[in-house]
């Protein structure tokens, strides 16, 4: 944890890019900042400067543009991260907040739905049901039934069934739902960095599934996730 407070384990990801992560020299976009955040930096501390990045990024696109919708999104999910990676409470409930609002406006946004689904079971695997509800909001039920709208929203990309099996296989590694998932993701197209990489990632869990390691299973699907690698519980 790059600061004081129990890190609060959410898992907002709508950063679907179609680009390549981009080098230090290019101009970063806050999704191409959340994406090297997320999966890329070794340390905390530069995970949480490029979200902090990302966050600001696109702020500023929003006071040009306040109903710009892809900004609003990133600025949702650097909120959830900065409160993955500091434990701030506050964070992780605007955070909340703003993925329901831009899910009111459009139900059909499968990014949008994903987002909110992993903010829901992200807090439910790092703070327990009871808790996670009492302290954030969070309900496994509203998590698992945004997923799903994702999925069925999102066609054929590893991203919406690889993250969603991700999250029900760190939860339960026993879940069949989270092992037919992590199948469909192994299948589905790769059309950008963040659907190769959650691909790979279900292979490898598959890989451990086939070998009836569990706990193994239960291990990779956390490391996969984003900022995963940093937790303590790994």
């Amino acid at each position: 944890m790059v600061k004081g407070g129990g890190r609060i384990g959410l898992v907002c990801v709508g950063l679907a890019g179609g680009m390549a992560m981009a080098t230090p020299a290019q101009a970063q976009s806050a999704r191409e900042l959340l994406t090297q955040a997320s999966f890329g930096d070794s340390d905390e501390a530069s995970a949480l400067r490029r979200v902090s990045g990302a966050y600001m990024a696109a702020a500023n696109a929003l006071k040009r543009a306040p109903d710009d919708h892809e900004s609003l999104l990133m600025r949702a999910t650097a909120l959830g991260y900065r409160a993955k990676l500091t434990g701030n409470r506050g964070d992780a409930i605007t955070a909340r907040r703003q993925f329901e609002s831009l899910v009111a406006q459009n139900p059909r946004d499968a990014e949008a739905q994903l987002a909110l689904g992993a903010w829901h079971i992200g807090a439910v695997k790092k703070l327990g049901a009871i808790v996670g509800r009492a302290a954030l909001g969070a309900q496994r039920g509203v998590g698992y039934a945004s997923l799903d709208r994702a999925i069925a929203l999102g066609g054929d990309r590893a991203l919406f069934p690889g993250l969603s099996a991700l999250l029900r296989l760190e939860l339960d590694p026993r879940d069949p739902r989270g092992r037919a998932l992590a199948e469909a993701a192994v299948r589905a197209g790769t059309v950008t960095p963040i659907d190769r990489i959650l691909q790979r990632a279900c292979v490898a869990v598959l890989a451990s599934l086939h070998a009836g390691d569990m706990a193994k299973t239960r291990a990779l699907a956390s490391q996969s996730l984003p900022f995963g690698r940093f937790d303590d519980d790994n």
